[in-house]
């Protein structure tokens, strides 16, 4: 398995854990069980940041172009008047 191969392997887990411990969180009752998930995840947020940015600066990823400032307040101003 080369380079890339296993960086986009390690995002994805990564991301699936992510997904898995937003649903852990949401539905754990005991505050201190629930902290040590928040601060797991905190840790896998970062470790996915770190391994992102590695596979940019070797070309193996090219996040999304950048949403045009008019857009973003827009569906900012969509999600704003909805939940009102």
């Amino acid at each position: 398995m080369n380079d890339k191969d296993m960086l986009n392997d390690y995002l994805a887990m990564i991301k699936s854990s992510l997904a898995t411990y937003a649903n852990v969180i949401a539905e754990t009752g005991d505050s201190q069980l629930r902290s040590t998930f928040q601060q797991m995840r905190n840790q896998d947020e970062q470790r996915q940041y770190q391994i992102a940015q590695t596979a940019m600066q070797k070309g193996y990823y090219k996040p999304a172009a950048p949403a045009a400032p008019n857009d973003i307040q827009q569906v900012k101003s969509e999600l704003t008047s909805s939940s009102s």
